[in-house]
């Protein structure tokens, strides 16, 4: 792994600087790109620095990304962050520059770039580039709090999951204490439209339960147009499922417009990281994503899950 000194060393050395974060973006994805790129504009005025990827969705409240011709990433340093393994990457010109950093914290599955941090244990990568900046003295003032902070209350569940720590506190207090709106971004975060509240309520309509504790929903092009939900906001249903004491494991599967299927995974439990791993995807041992090209493959996927949470059981006896 890099030191954080040999990242801004190469930072340094490059007039163009272009970060990048992975396909269908949470408030962590386009924090940590934010928080980054607004921190080193203030650093190096001089420099040309970029935000780029598509399906930004309703996230535009947190930052916007820029066009950009691939004239650009001649010479350039190319910064990933949130982002495990190459075919989630948004805008796939990610090579096309100098060098490739990658900022992390998901298992280091797919080791791609020339320079990486990447800390597991970090409850996000917004987590990690707040700590970059503090230790190579870079500017955080509110513009650049405000990403961070988000970043890191959408991926710690609001402080709820087990990856949170003492120290996550501390950095969100200090972002806390830049100025930033706190109530807003909390609202921003957890509010929906009432296409989505209701989508929400009509998932579990579509759930079906495993005795084992396993359960999922299909949610195809049809039900989302009659709902009146973009596919780009129907994860609002991801932890729906959560709520119910019966579930220990789930999968949203999501179908995208050429038809595959975005595959959603979650679990209080079971490890489903590597589950997903089998179909082109990853992530963390309780929260995971990948994809599915049809229903035989959810049928795959499912039962997986199944199986792993039937064995989480056997040995999680309450």
């Amino acid at each position: 792994m890099s030191s954080f000194q040999e990242i801004f060393e190469a930072i340094k050395s490059h007039q163009t600087i272009i970060f990048h974060r992975h396909r269908h973006p949470d408030p962590d994805a386009i924090g940590s790109q934010a928080g980054f790129s607004r921190s080193l504009k203030l650093a190096f005025p001089d420099k040309q620095i970029y935000c780029v990827g598509q399906d930004i969705g309703d996230l535009d409240w947190i930052n916007t990304m820029d066009e950009i011709p691939d004239s650009a990433y001649k010479g350039a340093a190319v910064i990933t962050t949130d982002c495990a393994d190459q075919p989630r990457i948004s805008d796939q010109r990610y090579r096309l520059g100098d060098i490739l950093i990658k900022i992390d914290h998901h298992p280091d599955i797919d080791p791609y770039a020339d320079l990486s941090y990447v800390d597991p244990a970090a409850p996000a990568a917004s987590e990690i580039v707040y700590d970059f900046l503090r230790a190579e003295n870079l500017p955080i003032t509110k513009e650049v709090a405000l990403p961070l902070y988000a970043g890191i209350v959408g991926d710690t569940g609001r402080f709820m999951y087990s990856e949170t720590t003492a120290h996550t506190f501390a950095v969100a207090s200090h972002l806390a204490s830049l100025g930033i709106d706190i109530n807003k971004i909390a609202r921003n975060i957890s509010e929906v439209t009432f296409a989505q509240a209701r989508l929400q309520n009509l998932v579990l309509n579509y759930l079906h339960l495993d005795p084992s504790g396993a359960a999922y929903a299909v949610l195809t092009t049809d039900i989302l147009t009659k709902a009146k939900v973009p596919v780009e906001e129907a994860s609002v249903t991801v932890s729906t499922p959560g709520r119910i004491k019966d579930i220990i494991a789930w999968n949203i599967f999501i179908q995208q417009p050429d038809g595959t299927y975005r595959v959603h995974y979650r679990s209080k439990g079971p490890a489903i990281d590597k589950l997903a791993q089998r179909h082109h995807g990853g992530g963390h041992a309780l929260a995971s994503g990948a994809n599915a090209k049809d229903q035989a493959e959810i049928k795959e996927i499912f039962a997986e899950v199944v199986a792993a949470t039937k064995e989480y059981s056997e040995h999680h006896v309450d």
